[in-house]
């Protein structure tokens, strides 16, 4: 994660969860994550189901009677707050890199990689391309202590790239760690833009630009110029928290701004999903309080020098 790795551990951690409970008790998982409930121990499992239960009050006050038992607060919280955006923007990521290994990529690099389970799980794709996983020392740290305890066999195609990315050079490090600049990169960077400064975002899309070979695919999300307007609880509680856990919401983009700053570092915009687009094509028919997030949109772009 982008901001400090306590709060990037935090957010992987929320993230993971929200991920494991969804492919546990969903029908019909939108990313079925087979592999991340096993990162956490049952204790620390129950500990974060009870963290979000205890904030009914701050998130549905007014539906704190409407529910039969813990269990059913729990399922709406987690459906409602915590899960629907790791989920869609995983599938929509994963989706786009099945499509783009077809098409000569070699190399996966994930920017934040948290408690990505890829490389465990997709083992056909993994035949197919290098991963590079970038992360903060001590997140990345606690990752393979996980790892170790579940009993995983480490990949040889995986490739842990500690790094400060206030500090760090993405290419530099890369370089350092085996990556190839003349093959075909598939770039994963979720969760992350709507925490930086415009400058911030452009320092990578210039990094990545310089790095990467032509036809090279990103897959990020952002938040649009309707975010800090919206009057919406889901929308306003979550800024909230992000401001009280000190990783603040600092950007936001029109789409016309937006793909005019990629083509500025030769990124040509794919696709581009709002809002209405990520509902239909994750959440639609579903009667389990599952919805895409409010002002949260998809991109994929192409590097074309």
């Amino acid at each position: 994660m982008f901001r400090a790795e306590f709060l990037g551990y935090i957010t992987a951690l929320m993230s993971a969860f929200g991920r494991a409970y969804h492919t546990q008790n969903a029908e019909n998982p939108i990313f079925p994550d087979t592999k991340v409930r096993e990162l956490m121990t049952d204790e620390e499992y129950s500990m974060i189901a009870g963290y979000i239960l205890s904030g009914i009050d701050f998130f549905a006050p007014d539906k704190k009677d409407s529910f039969a038992n813990n269990e059913e607060i729990l399922k709406y919280l987690v459906n409602t707050q915590i899960a629907p955006t790791p989920l869609a923007r995983a599938a929509f990521c994963e989706d786009a890199l099945k499509t783009s290994t077809q098409t000569g990529a070699e190399q996966y690099v994930i920017l934040g990689a948290g408690l990505d389970t890829f490389a465990f799980r997709e083992q056909e794709l993994l035949k197919r391309c290098e991963v590079f996983e970038l992360d903060h020392p001590l997140t990345q740290k606690d990752k393979k202590e996980r790892i170790k305890r579940a009993g995983w066999n480490l990949p040889e195609k995986l490739h842990f790239v500690p790094i400060d990315f206030t500090k760090d050079n993405i290419g530099d490090k890369l370089i350092e760690a085996g990556f190839k600049s003349d093959k075909k990169t598939f770039f994963s960077w979720l969760g992350v833009c709507m925490y930086l400064e415009q400058s911030a975002i452009e320092k990578v899309l210039q990094n990545l630009s310089s790095l990467a070979a032509d036809g090279s695919d990103l897959i990020f999300d952002y938040a649009d110029d309707g975010l800090f307007q919206a009057e919406g609880r889901r929308v306003q509680n979550t800024i909230a928290m992000a401001k009280a856990g000190g990783e603040e919401m600092k950007s936001c983009f029109d789409q016309m701004s937006l793909e005019l700053m990629l083509s500025s570092y030769h990124f040509l915009t794919y696709e581009h999903l709002s809002r209405r687009e990520i509902q239909n094509r994750f959440f639609s028919e579903r009667n389990d309080w599952l919805s895409a997030f409010e002002h949260i949109n998809y991109v994929h772009a192409v590097l074309k020098k």
